[in-house]
């Protein structure tokens, strides 16, 4: 360490923090679009930047990341970003703070190398500053030290982050739980954790997302015999649906392929790149001979084959459905293929989860899912929170990383334990919990919300956008084109009327009449006056379509007139 270093470090130690504010900008109430700012005095550092899957009313919409206008704001003040880990939702909003920002960003290997095929896949062609970490690095700062420790999730190379100041430690621990026989890789640094229990812990942002959950979560150690056993008791082709970051599953997947004599085809390029990448950094252990081209599966005896897939964004479902609908590019489900599901639903989508798991059935599928441990969950349980909880000894917890009944029966967890409810904060997106000296409290709200991505477009599409594809969803578009002569004040030709989602035209075309006599008449009328405005007159013709329509057929289709001037 040279003089400069160990002058900042004593400089950090002599001055005391005067202010540390936490705030949540994605993560809270909700799964994934993890984002949490750590204010430390004037300093600004940001834990994670992830998506989340758009919810079912989100028509049309392909991911959600954080709105991050109050970090803009204030830029010059931001100096880094931490990755706890290197799932989608952790770091597939980096892109946009990137954008936005000039600031470096810290991971582990495995992590900041799936960041770099993310900003590739958005269009970042800036050079980003990114900055390799392990379990035993400090950074140091004007106003703290940030250290890392080893915790165990689905994925490599996951770490919680610690920022040392003179009111105690504020910890977020990521996604973690804590596994005794963890898949390859990983282990998790217990010791670590409980020194910086000993030496003071402010506050703890912790995961949520099983608080419901009784008891520990399994271990991987059983989906490995489960995910063999389905190989080595079909007589036909095996597909394996996974999350494409999922990199424990995918190592699962091909051992139980060399166990069982079987040749392994990738279905999905997001896969094939995580596959790749994998194996590269030494994450992924195979042979080459093992894996055979989507196109070569139907060379080889059914028995001999098994087949990996997950879908554009790495979800495990669409390609499933697509295959099961007969509709895939390369592959389609046969009578007596065994289709085994190695995930859980996403919030929100178990409806689609469902329906998919129905069409495999009906296409001639045996689907092994929920019932065997194909899958289990990279998220702690109730006992691991405690004992995450008695290792760290925060004076305060905020619950993070989970919907709010996740945050609340976490809190509960806490309060078991010992923990006062009053030092307990379940905090909203955009909530401030300050704390100065000894003193703490929720301060005001900062700006939040949504940032909506729908193909190259990032933030274009907003609430006005999503209503009119909710009502064009609902009841359908009626479009009116007419051609008038400006200056004689005629109707030139139509109106034509065009509708989509609303009436079946063949078997409406009475009511297709009756409308456009109905137009006919208003800009007869209007063409009458002295001066004609289009505006009014394109007003004058929603207003009586909308009564007539609705009076017809109880609906309240989209109207859009279009005149033409001739």
């Amino acid at each position: 360490m040279d003089g400069y270093e160990t002058r900042r470090i004593q400089i950090l130690k002599k001055k005391n923090t005067e202010n540390v504010r936490i705030i949540a900008l994605g993560g809270v109430g909700e799964i994934g679009k993890n984002l949490y700012v750590i204010e430390i005095d004037s300093d600004i550092f940001v834990v994670d930047a992830g998506l989340m899957h758009p919810e079912n009313e989100m028509l049309g919409i392909d991911v959600v990341i954080p709105d991050i206008s109050y970090l803009v704001e204030r830029a010059d003040r931001v100096k880094a970003i931490f990755l706890t880990h290197g799932h989608d939702e952790n770091i597939g909003g980096v892109f946009y703070l990137l954008n936005k920002l000039s600031v470096p960003v810290y991971g582990t290997k495995l992590t900041l190398a799936l960041l770099r095929e993310k900003l590739k896949q958005y269009g970042h062609n800036r050079k980003a500053d990114l900055r390799e970490v392990h379990s035993k690095s400090v950074i140091t700062f004007e106003s703290t030290k940030v250290s890392f420790f080893k915790t165990i999730h689905s994925i490599p190379d996951s770490v919680g982050v610690s920022f040392k100041t003179s009111l105690g430690s504020i910890v977020c621990t990521g996604d973690f739980k804590f596994d005794q026989t963890p898949a390859y890789h990983q282990s998790c640094d217990i010791g670590e954790i409980a020194k910086i229990g000993n030496s003071g812990v402010l506050a703890l942002l912790s995961d949520s997302a099983n608080a419901e959950r009784p008891g520990y979560t399994p271990s991987e150690a059983y989906v490995s015999g489960e995910i063999s056993d389905a190989m080595n008791s079909s007589e036909n082709r095996v597909i394996i649906a996974v999350f494409a970051s999922n990199i424990n599953r995918i190592q699962q997947v091909i051992q139980a392929a060399v166990q069982n004599g079987r040749k392994l085809a990738i279905a999905g390029k997001n896969l094939q790149n995580v596959l790749q990448l994998g194996r590269k950094l030494g994450y992924i252990e195979a042979e080459d001979e093992m894996f055979i081209p989507v196109q070569d599966v139907k060379k080889y005896p059914k028995r001999e084959v098994a087949i990996v897939t997950a879908g554009s964004h790495g979800e495990p479902l669409a390609a499933l459905t697509r295959m099961a609908k007969q509709a895939h590019k390369q592959l389609n489900i046969e009578e007596g293929d065994t289709v085994v599901i190695a995930s859980t639903p996403i919030p929100g989508h178990e409806l689609i989860y469902s329906k998919t798991v129905n069409l495999l059935a009906r296409a001639g599928a045996q689907v092994i899912f929920a019932q065997k441990r194909v899958h289990v969950s990279g998220h702690g349980s109730q006992e691991e929170l405690k004992l995450m909880l008695n290792l760290l000894k925060p004076k305060y917890l905020i619950p993070v990383n989970g919907e709010f009944r996740m945050q609340k029966a976490h809190s509960k967890i806490a309060e078991e334990i010992g923990m006062k409810r009053s030092d307990i904060f379940l905090i909203e997106k955009g909530d401030v919990v300050e704390f100065r000296g000894q003193n703490v409290k929720i301060g005001d709200k900062v700006t939040y919300g949504n940032v909506l991505i729908d193909g190259l477009g990032v933030g274009d599409i907003g609430n006005i956008v999503l209503r009119d594809r909710r009502l064009l969803s609902q009841d359908g578009i009626l479009i009116v084109v007419i051609s008038l002569d400006k200056q004689k004040k005629n109707l030139v030709s139509g109106p034509e009327i065009i509708t989509r989602g609303f009436v079946y035209v063949r078997e409406s075309e009475g009511l297709i009449v009756q409308a456009t006599e109905l137009v006919r008449s208003i800009v007869t009328e209007a063409t009458e006056t002295s001066a004609v405005e289009w505006s009014t007159l394109k007003q004058a013709m929603r207003d009586a379509l909308n009564q007539f329509l609705y009076e017809k057929t109880k609906r309240k289709p989209m109207i859009i007139p279009i005149i033409m001037e001739v």
